[in-house]
């Protein structure tokens, strides 16, 4: 059942003034029973102001007096017109005006890394129309030439998490499909925690590792171990050595 509007307010005010019982005023506020014991105590809802539902127009003074009499009675929502389908209501997500001019470079970034990525994909991740998005795919955008690509996320355009399930959702579609997908293509397409866990892609092999190193080369580190075996340079015969301290003998 839809909640009345200040839920925790309108039960302030039900449990102030009337003689409903504490389930039955959870039940039209959608509040558990003992949060409404909690409001009675003064332990919960401290200092909120009551919220009159039959001067506000969502509840009529009959169903009170049915409650009361009743205590089994659950009360009834006044039909608003106006309320109808506000929960359901989809569109474009709404986007602050401080990040509205960011959206290009989040849908130039989506649609370069991304490409996978439905327009309505897009759009429900930024906020924006498929008119703009076609714009920037087809590089017909009037700003095009400055703009520059920028995770969507990085901007605060979208979360993470959103982004990660809108990718596994186009990964499903290609899979029901029966695409083939490259390695490079199965990386954008999945999370970064999994494409951290993917084998390494092949690449062409060095000439060392084709042909091995040289003899003089293959020392390790164990080789250097101490600063004694790393100064230990080799010596000079003793002649050599007493024709450098005999000035004499130059």
């Amino acid at each position: 059942m839809t909640k009345p509007l200040m839920a925790k307010a309108t039960a302030v005010w039900l449990v102030d003034n009337t003689t409903l019982t504490f389930r039955q005023v959870a039940d039209f506020c959608g509040m558990h029973e003992l949060e409404v014991q909690g409001i009675a105590d003064g332990d919960v809802a401290t200092g909120v102001k009551g919220f009159d539902p039959v001067a506000n127009n969502q509840l009529d003074a009959i169903e009170i007096e049915k409650g009361q009499k009743d205590p089994l009675y659950k009360l009834k929502l006044k039909y608003n017109a106006a309320a109808v389908g506000e929960e359901k209501r989809r569109g474009p997500r709404y986007t602050p005006l401080s990040k509205r001019q960011d959206r290009p470079a989040a849908i130039l970034w989506l649609v370069k890394f991304h490409p996978e990525l439905s327009d309505g994909a897009i759009g429900k991740l930024v906020g924006t129309t498929k008119p703009t998005i076609q714009a920037i795919r087809e590089r017909t955008h009037w700003n095009i030439n400055n703009i520059t690509p920028v995770d969507p996320v990085a901007l605060g355009l979208c979360k993470q998490s959103e982004l990660d399930t809108a990718v596994q959702a186009a990964v499903r579609k290609k899979a029901a499909e029966g695409v083939v997908m490259t390695d490079d293509e199965r990386r954008k397409l999945v999370s970064t925690e999994q494409s951290l866990g993917m084998a390494p892609e092949a690449r062409v092999p060095t000439g060392m590792e084709l042909f091995g190193e040289p003899e003089e080369d293959r020392r390790t580190a164990a080789d250097f171990s101490d600063a004694e075996s790393f100064f230990n340079l080799p010596q000079g015969s003793d002649d050599d050595e007493d024709e450098a301290e005999d000035p004499r003998s130059r």
